[in-house]
Order: C-alpha cells, then sequence, then structure tokens
C-alpha cells in the first residue's frame, strides 16, 4: 500500500453448483493464495457461494441457509488475512431475495450490496426470484452480524483515500450505473462481481464497457465474472476477469477458470487525475452512504506492475502508422492555422540537421502541402558557426534538397566574432556567454529573415529541451510558433523514424543519419577528427529518463521517491539505482529554475496529455522553491 499501490485480484474458483460448502472451500483457498501473493481487494464472482444458474432452486430455504453457513465459515477462516473480500451470495431479508456482495475484512462482515438493475430478458429471468436492491439501505442480523444492506462504500482506516464500492454485472449495462453515483460519492475502486455468459463478440463489448467505465469515473475497476462448473443448460461461461484504472487494462483472463488474475492499482494516480479534473466533485450521498470501515496494513507492495519507459510514445503497435500521422497532422494544423491568421504564406526555419529542427522542418512541409503552398516558400537557413560539424551541416543541406525547400547557408563566425569584441569577451573562453551568443546571433537572423519575406519563424525546441530548460533564453528559446513544443524527445525521435520509414531516398538515408547523430547544440568546437564534441546527454542526462521522470511527476503528480521506485525495475537492465537517482535530482533542480524560460514561451499546440504552456496545461511561479521535492529525490 505504500506509495498508493494496492494488489488486488480477480478469482474464479470452479463452482460446485449448489454445493455451498465446496464452493466456500475454494474460496478460501483461492483467497489464501491471493494473500500469499501480497493481495489486498479480492474480488470473488457473482453469487459465487451457490454458483449463478440454479433458477428456482434460490427460492430453496436449504439453499439459502447453507449459503449462509458457507459465508460465516469464509468469514471465520479468512480473518488472519490481511485483505478485503467481496464474495457473491443471495440474502434473503423478509420476503424479497437480493442478490448480494458481501465484504469481508478480518472475521468481519462489513456489509452487504445488493444488486440494483435485475435482468429479465432474453436469456435472464432473474427478476422471478431477485429484488432490486432497496433505495434506501438498512440493518439486518446475517451470518451471525448485524450488518448494513444496501448500497455506499468503504474505507481504510489506515488509507483514508483508499474508497471501495461495488455493483453486480448488469449494473454496468445500463445508462446510468451505480458505479457513477459511487463515485460521484467518493469510491475510486469499483468492484462488479458477475456471471455474464458468452456471445459472439460479447467479450470485447464486455471489454470496451468496463475500460470505457474506469475511464469515465477516473477509477480502478475490478471485474470478476464466472467461468467452469456454471450450468451449460444453455449458456456457457468464460470466467473473464478484467482490472482496469482509468480506461488502461492492466490485466485480464478469459477461459482460465480456477485461478486468479492480479495487477498493482495506484490510487495516488487516480486521486492525482481526479484533482486536475475541476468537474470531478466527490461528495458522499444519501443514496451512496459510507458503510464501514476495513482495515490493511500498511506494507510496501511487491511490484508486479511494469511501466513503459518511453510512457509518451504510442504503444499500439498494430496503430502505429494512424498514430504518427494523428500527432503530426496536429502539429501541422496547428501551424496551418497560425500561417492563416497571420496572412503569411512563408516560413523560416533553422535547420541545423539535427533531431528537432528534422521534425519541424518535416511537419513545416507537411502544413504547406496541406495549404496549397510552394515548398520552397519554407526557407530554411544553416547557420554554421564555431560547433558545427561537417555531418549535421551536409544533412541540413541534403534534407532541404530532397523536401524541396529553399536553402541558404549564412556563416555566422564573423558575426558573433564582432559581438563579442562589442561586448568585450576574448572570443576564446568557452563559457556560456560563448554558447548562447551563437544561439541568439541565429535567433536575430532568422526574425529578420522573416520580417523580410513577410514569413513566420517556426521553433523547433521539444517538450523535454523546454522541461530542462535546456534552450538559450531568447534564442532557441524563441520562435513565431513552435511545433514542437508538445513533443516530448523520446517522441521526437519515434516521429523522424516513421518519416524515414515511409519516405523515399534521398530523404530517407537522410532521416537515418539524422537519428544516429548524437544530440548536440552544437555550440562548442567539434574534436579534432571533426566529431561532435558538445553531446547533450552527457550534459543533462539521458532524455529517456527525463522524458520518464517529466510524465509521471507532470500527468501523475508522482513524488520523485515514487518516481525512483518505478525507475528502478523499468530501467535495471540499462542504469544502475545510482545514475537513475543522479538524473532524478538533476530533473528535480532543472525543472525548477528553469520555469521563467516557460513563462514567455511561443505559441505551439498541445499533442499529448502533458503540455508546458503558461497559458493552458503549466502554470507555475518562476521563484517556487524545490527544497521539498530536491530533499524527497535525495533521500531515495
Amino acid at each position: 500500500m505504500k506509495d498508493g499501490f494496492i494488489k488486488t485480484a480477480a478469482g474464479v474458483p470452479e463452482i460446485a453448483l449448489g454445493d455451498c460448502s465446496a464452493n466456500a472451500e475454494r474460496i478460501i483457498s483461492m483467497a489464501r493464495d491471493m494473500s500469499d501473493k501480497g493481495v489486498k481487494l479480492a474480488v470473488f464472482t457473482e453469487l459465487g457461494i451457490t454458483g449463478y444458474t440454479l433458477e428456482d432452486l434460490f427460492l430453496q430455504q436449504t439453499l439459502l441457509n447453507a449459503a449462509e453457513n458457507a459465508l460465516v465459515r469464509i468469514i471465520k477462516e479468512t480473518a488472519q488475512l490481511d485483505m478485503l473480500i467481496a464474495v457473491g451470495v443471495p440474502v434473503p431479508v423478509g420476503c424479497s431475495l437480493y442478490n448480494c456482495a458481501a465484504f469481508i475484512n478480518k472475521g468481519k462482515l462489513l456489509g452487504l450490496v445488493p444488486k440494483t438493475h435485475i435482468p429479465t430478458y432474453s436469456e435472464f429471468y432473474e427478476g422471478r426470484r431477485f429484488s432490486a436492491s432497496p433505495e434506501k439501505g438498512f440493518f439486518i442480523e446475517y451470518a451471525g452480524q448485524r450488518v448494513y444492506l444496501g448500497q455506499g462504500f468503504f474505507r481504510c482506516a489506515e488509507l483514508p483515500e483508499l474508497i471501495v464500492g461495488a455493483e453486480i454485472c448488469e449494473d454496468a449495462w445500463v445508462p446510468s450505473p451505480p458505479s457513477v453515483g459511487l463515485a460521484q460519492a467518493g469510491a475510486n475502486v469499483i468492484c462488479n462481481l458477475s456471471c455474464s455468459n458468452e456471445l459472439i463478440g460479447k467479450s470485447e463489448y464486455r471489454r470496451s464497457i468496463i475500460k470505457g467505465l474506469s475511464g469515465s469515473l477516473v477509477c480502478a475497476y475490478v471485474y470478476c465474472s464466472a467461468g467452469d462448473g456454471e450450468s451449460t443448460t444453455d449458456l456457457v461461461f468464460s470466467g473473464h476477469c478484467m482490472i482496469c484504472e482509468n480506461a488502461s487494462m492492466l490485466a485480464r483472463q478469459r477461459w482460465n477458470t480456477g485461478s486468479f488474475v492480479s495487477a498493482d492499482i495506484d490510487i495516488q494516480r487516480i486521486n492525482a487525475d481526479r484533482r486536475r479534473m475541476s468537474t470531478f466533485t466527490a461528495v458522499p450521498s444519501e443514496k451512496y452512504p459510507f458503510i464501514a470501515e476495513f482495515s490493511l496494513a500498511v506494507t510496501e507492495t511487491a511490484l508486479e506492475r511494469r511501466f513503459s519507459p518511453t510512457p509518451f510514445v504510442p504503444s499500439d503497435k498494430a496503430n502505429l502508422e494512424e498514430r504518427c500521422r494523428e500527432i503530426i497532422h496536429i502539429q501541422s494544423a496547428g501551424l496551418q492555422r497560425r500561417l492563416k491568421g497571420a496572412h503569411a504564406d512563408h516560413a523560416v526555419i533553422g535547420l541545423s540537421g539535427g533531431l528537432d529542427s528534422t521534425l519541424a522542418c518535416l511537419v513545416t512541409a507537411d502544413a504547406f502541402k496541406s495549404l496549397g503552398l510552394p515548398p520552397e516558400n519554407i526557407i530554411a537557413l544553416t547557420m554554421p558557426c564555431f560547433g558545427t560539424t561537417s555531418r549535421t551541416k551536409s544533412n541540413a543541406q541534403k534534407m532541404a534538397e530532397a523536401i524541396g525547400t529553399s536553402f541558404k547557408e549564412v556563416d555566422i563566425h564573423a558575426a558573433v566574432q564582432q559581438h563579442f569584441s562589442d561586448i568585450g569577451h576574448d572570443g576564446v573562453t568557452t563559457d556560456v556567454t560563448y554558447e548562447n551568443s551563437q544561439a541568439r546571433m541565429r535567433t536575430l537572423i532568422l526574425m529578420n529573415t522573416a520580417n523580410k519575406c513577410g514569413g513566420l519563424v517556426v521553433g523547433t525546441g521539444d517538450l523535454s529541451e523546454l522541461a530542462l530548460g535546456w534552450a538559450t533564453y531568447n534564442g532557441d528559446h524563441m520562435s513565431m510558433y513552435g511545433v514542437n513544443a508538445g513533443v516530448p524527445k523520446t517522441l521526437v525521435r519515434y516521429l523522424v523514424g516513421y518519416f524515414a520509414s515511409v519516405s523515399d531516398e534521398p530523404l530517407q538515408s537522410v532521416l537515418y543519419d539524422v537519428l544516429d547523430t548524437p544530440v548536440s547544440p552544437e555550440l562548442l568546437p567539434p574534436e579534432e577528427n571533426g566529431d561532435i564534441a558538445q553531446r547533450t546527454e552527457d550534459i543533462v542526462g539521458p532524455y529517456e529518463l527525463h522524458d520518464f521522470f517529466m510524465y509521471y511527476m507532470m500527468r501523475c503528480g508522482f513524488a520523485p521517491h515514487k518516481i525512483y521506485r518505478i525507475a528502478l525495475p523499468t530501467f535495471e537492465e540499462k542504469y544502475s539505482p545510482a545514475i537513475i537517482k543522479k538524473w532524478l535530482v538533476n530533473f528535480v533542480r532543472r525543472f525548477f529554475t528553469q520555469q521563467f524560460k516557460r513563462s514567455c514561451l511561443p505559441d505551439g499546440p498541445k499533442v499529448g496529455s502533458v503540455a508546458i504552456s503558461p497559458r493552458g496545461d503549466w502554470r507555475m511561479p518562476s521563484d517556487a522553491l524545490y527544497a521539498e521535492w530536491l530533499r524527497d529525490a535525495e533521500s531515495v
């Protein structure tokens, strides 16, 4: 439970139809196996103590008595387990019979949550036997305890932000599921005890419903449906289990009765997402009240959850081309609208032969093609100076020729040397003035060239550079529209790789060589053999680590120690713990101290869920202190 991780499980014991004692034994056995694996929340199937397909046998008192006795046994024999357990049981109350989820914790029956929507159509005929959940809950004596029966939620004593609610099977398929009210009342984990039969295409539809609910409700959703042992007189059941978190599928299984599937849900991340949404309110209501508190030991979850080392890069390889085109279209559409709004038919871009300017040039060409403007109206400027290598300069020229843009070389050696003389710099000391003078001179030339042709300067800087402040203030930091402002470095590389894969020669060869070139601002003189001497990732750290840090800090609100925790298994084959900590501390320091550069960024399109525009997603004082974050990072 440390850092908000809760290991959850959905379990499908084989049903002994009508044999409550055998079902109780199987539930207890599986619960113990789950506990051994560190599971804290266990969800079993709808009416799992009896079996779902018993038809009119549910009207037999013998069965109902056996079900109650079986629940008593489950409560007693799981009392030593550090778990919250949800099992399905039929509960008679007066002249009514309710299909309930019984919540159990350390020898206590916390509450009984009845099914709200009773299906009586097609293959379902529950209305013949079961009553819908009462509008208002009440207390009953059941399984030897006084317990609340009705809708509502359960809260963890040790981790109050963990709030659990339940709905049962059909409840999820209706226009207004109970989970909506539960989420609005504060529940961030929804359990669904189900017995949904299989039909052609139904499993995919079921999956879309559960993923959709977890997304629209910003919650974790644990779905558990019955499998083997249910009657196959007319239907077949697959034991479909799913664990979702905010529209992401964490774990699932079908056709695997006798087993369980588990996943680590992240309560902190769910709550952070909800806090970010000003439209999401969580207030307990009369219809969905607080029922009871449960207890779980606060221990460190042994994580089985895996995190992508490149969270910004599309993971759906099947739709690779479509996703790439969508990202590029967003960038291109933003630039098109800005060109039309400015009544500009020319664009000016500093083409260095590096990754960022390459992507910006490709996107600009796409925008011009969509607007019906000739590619030669794109003026690509290469401005060699002290650090420029023949490799990057050559690639810039080849790329411009392959795309069809105008190309111009403006050597800035003399201009920068004159500037050094003007400000009293010796022109030899390779300090920050030496570097930044080159970047600002290039921006001056770009801006004035754009004025001359009535065009716009297209910015090339990416999201990762802006997060780290790896840009010269009023140098490459500045443009008239920054097409890469919402694209992190790992995604820039991915998109250029996509362009290379769909391009013809000679552009393809140029793009592959750009991808193979070390990332560098090329502001320091090259090595004696002509190679790049200034490698960005040697100075600020690997971009794949920084993009990982940035995503989980900005998108999820994670503390540095939690980011470090999930980075360890993610990058264990590539970086040591000491290296990960080193660059995490560096990221925290740079992220805070460089905010002043982000406070006055040019316009640029938001591409993904993380953006850094001071007018949109990220508003932060430039003089905020970062001692708390730094202490947290250094404590790992």
